[in-house]
């Protein structure tokens, strides 16, 4: 015979053979192997829900991040506005401390200036007199040389005296 055409014992040989290892295959590999595919298939199936809760949590997690962002933006706007009415506060105490301050320095320096002035007019008046009473007693002297022209002044001061005093007193 021919190598297309097999004889018919080793036809009748192949097929037991083949009929053991299908039945040893069978009995023994087929469960094992479908045991092995069912594992895996569960193995599968439970990592697909632990990703998709996983996925859930993420977006949970997603959500809670977008709400700690706003918090947290919110918080920041706080502590700004927070900063800025406190510098605001601070620069109007620091003006009226300021305003405070000069209106007191000025205030004193015009105390100090209206004293200096007074003193200096006092110092002034103080001169005038005392060349009034020099100017004066160089003309009395001038004047009152001889003893008659001191008589006739001290009536004529004296008249004036008694026409003061006897003059009518406006009362207040």
């Amino acid at each position: 015979m021919g190598l297309l055409q097999p004889e018919p014992g080793l036809l009748i040989w192949m097929t037991i053979a083949f009929l053991v290892v299908f039945i040893l295959l069978a009995k023994f590999g087929f469960p094992a192997m479908l045991k092995a595919l069912d594992e895996r298939k569960e193995y599968i199936d439970s990592s697909l829900k632990a990703a998709e809760k996983a996925q859930q949590k993420l977006s949970g997690l997603q959500s809670e991040m977008d709400g700690i962002r706003a918090e947290a933006e919110r918080q920041k706007a706080d502590i700004l506005r927070s900063a800025a009415e406190t510098r605001e506060k601070i620069l109007s105490e620091a003006r009226a401390r300021a305003e405070e301050q000069g209106e007191r320095i000025i205030a004193a320096a015009k105390a100090t200036a209206e004293t200096e002035r007074e003193a200096i007019l006092r110092d002034a008046r103080h001169q005038v007199a005392l060349l009034s009473i020099a100017i004066s007693e160089k003309l009395l002297r001038s004047r009152l040389d001889d003893e008659q022209s001191q008589t006739s002044l001290a009536e004529k001061l004296l008249e004036e005296l008694d026409r003061k005093d006897t003059a009518p007193r406006k009362e207040a």
